[in-house]
Order: structure tokens, then C-alpha cells, then sequence
């Protein structure tokens, strides 16, 4: 199967080192007990495409009864996907969601105005020895669609596009590439693939998107004879014909990317907004905790605690 037909794959050592605009390492946080690795913001980049926040979970493994417990905050001016290599998580929202999201799916968060929302590892996960392993991102919303009223939706892993050839097995999470197109509704110019490579196998970006770049999960790819271990995001520099290598151990990356934004984004904690006024708003009618009467409400069935807004 020719699943992108119209980019016939330059060998990585033809691709000029000066195609990679920004290496990212990421940096280690702490959510709460649980270390995280942040690419997105970074010092040198804040935005790939609409994508604004790109946080690796894990892996990490849990004994019976434990697990993550990430309790009901706020978001304005974007979307969330999570998606998970292993493990699960228990979704609810203001919006009345309640959704086990699993390996392979994906769940799609549109904040938009303003929505909180939990995440917890399901009681049937703690119910024995488990895992976690997964990333989560957000996407920065157009300027006239900041204010749009929230949305959830949820799209199991078959429903999700495929692509399969010359050892590359490819999976559409958002957006669209190769000629296919996931099925979340976006607002803006997007794509977000899984990638696995077997060993020495070549992955050709999509040409036609203006911002692009690849975050390398396992295993090492190679770019213009360098190699980049796991634990790195490349961002390219625009117009450029792109493929990667994969290294002896093959590789997974996920590559994403889009349309720039007609700027840049404030971001304060878990709001993104293209006005500080936007933001300072949000904070306020955070900490008034006017649950269900002003711009916030918590997640049915998870209403006895929040996260409280920052110092």
C-alpha cells in the first residue's frame, strides 16, 4: 500500500542539519507525586503548529491500589488530547462526561470558554498491579474560537485512520495527513500521528502542513547522520522534505503539527488565552470556587476536591 504517494522518501543523510529549527529536551516535573517530561512550552519554542503543551507520563508502574490521581481543574482557550501507549484513565468533566480512556483512543477535550475536568486511574486498574504510559497535549484555539462553548468527545483506536508499510505503522490521532482524516472535530489546521518504525525503517513527514516536528518516545532515529534518542523533540524548519531513519532497536515517535496561530499565547497554569485580560479572569472566577453559577463548574461524580488555583 502507498499510503503517501506523493513524497517519495529522501534518505535522512540528504536532509541538511539545518532542516531541524529547534532540539528540544524536555525537562522534568512534578504533578503531584507522579514526574512528568515537559517538551512543550519550551524556552526556545512555545508553540509547534497549535500544539502549545506536549507533557510525557511515564512509564511507570504501580502496586494494587495505587495509581494517579489528577483532581478537577480548570482550562480555558484549548484543547486536550490524551492518549495512552499502556495503562488507563477515568475521564470526567463539567460538561457530564464520565469515559475510561484506554491504549490506542482518543479522548478530545474542547474547553474553549472554560471546563474543568479530572483524571484518575479507574478503581479496576488499582485493582492489581498496573501501568501507565502515555502523552498528553493541548491545542491552542484560533483567536475567534476561544469563547466557544466546550465539547467533549471520545474515538475508540479502530476508529482511527491506519497507514502500514515498508516497516512503518503509522495511527492518525488528530487531524489530517496522507490523504486521511481522524474524526475529532478540530478548529485549525492540525495533524498528530503515532509512529512505529521497525529497525532502519524511513518515515517521511507530511509535506503539507507549514509547522512540523517529531518527538521520539523509544527506541532512535537519525536525521542528517545524527541520532536522537528517545526523550527528544525535533521541530523542522518549514517547506523542507523530511524523513527520518529509525535506529538499529527501531523506534516510536509521535509527529505533530499544523498551522501556525495568527500569534503568540499567554499561558498561566492550565489557561491559554491570546489576552492576559482572558487569563486574569479565569483565575478569578477560579479561586471564587461559584461552582456551577460562574464560569467554572466541577466534573459530576468528582466534586469533593479541585486543585487550587496557584499562589
Amino acid at each position: 500500500m502507498s499510503w503517501n504517494p506523493a513524497l517519495a522518501p529522501v534518505c535522512p543523510d540528504e536532509v541538511g542539519v539545518d532542516a531541524i529549527e529547534t532540539l528540544i529536551v524536555p525537562r522534568a516535573r512534578d504533578i503531584g507525586g507522579f514526574e512528568v517530561r515537559r517538551a512543550l512550552p519550551a524556552p526556545k519554542r512555545q508553540m509547534v503548529g497549535p500544539f502549545i503543551f506536549f507533557d510525557q507520563a511515564g512509564p511507570a508502574e504501580f502496586l494494587t491500589g495505587q495509581g494517579i490521581d489528577v483532581r478537577p481543574h480548570p482550562h480555558i482557550g484549548l484543547g486536550t488530547v490524551t492518549y495512552l501507549y499502556q495503562g488507563d484513565f477515568h475521564h470526567r468533566d463539567s460538561l457530564g462526561t464520565d469515559q475510561i480512556i484506554r491504549p490506542g483512543a482518543v479522548n478530545w477535550m474542547v474547553a474553549g470558554r472554560g471546563v474543568t475536568h479530572s483524571e484518575r486511574t479507574s478503581s479496576a486498574a488499582r485493582s492489581g498491579p498496573s501501568a501507565l504510559y502515555g502523552i498528553q497535549t493541548w491545542i491552542a484555539l484560533p483567536e475567534d474560537r476561544e469563547d466557544m462553548e466546550p465539547d467533549f468527545e471520545h474515538h475508540a483506536a479502530d476508529s482511527l485512520p491506519e497507514f502500514e508499510d515498508g516497516g512503518v505503522k503509522a495511527r492518525l490521532i488528530l487531524g489530517s495527513a496522507y490523504g486521511r482524516t481522524a474524526p475529532a472535530t478540530l478548529q485549525s489546521e492540525t495533524f498528530y500521528l503515532d509512529v512505529t518504525l521497525a529497525p532502519d525503517a524511513l518515515f517521511p513527514l507530511p509535506d503539507d502542513h507549514e509547522d512540523r516536528g517529531l518527538y521520539v518516545t523509544e527506541g532512535s532515529v537519525s536525521i542528517a547522520g545524527q541520532e536522537f534518542e528517545a526523550g527528544r523533540m525535533m521541530v523542522f524548519r518549514p517547506g523542507d522534505r523530511i524523513a527520518v531513519k529509525a535506529g538499529a532497536r527501531g523506534a516510536r515517535l509521535m509527529a505533530l503539527g499544523g498551522a501556525t496561530l495568527n500569534g503568540p499565547r499567554y499561558i498561566w497554569w492550565n489557561f491559554v488565552a491570546s489576552t492576559r485580560d482572558r487569563i486574569e479572569h479565569a483565575k478569578e472566577e477560579w479561586h471564587a470556587a461559584n461552582w456551577g453559577k460562574g464560569q467554572f463548574d466541577l466534573p459530576e461524580g468528582d466534586r469533593d476536591e479541585h486543585i487550587p488555583l496557584p499562589d
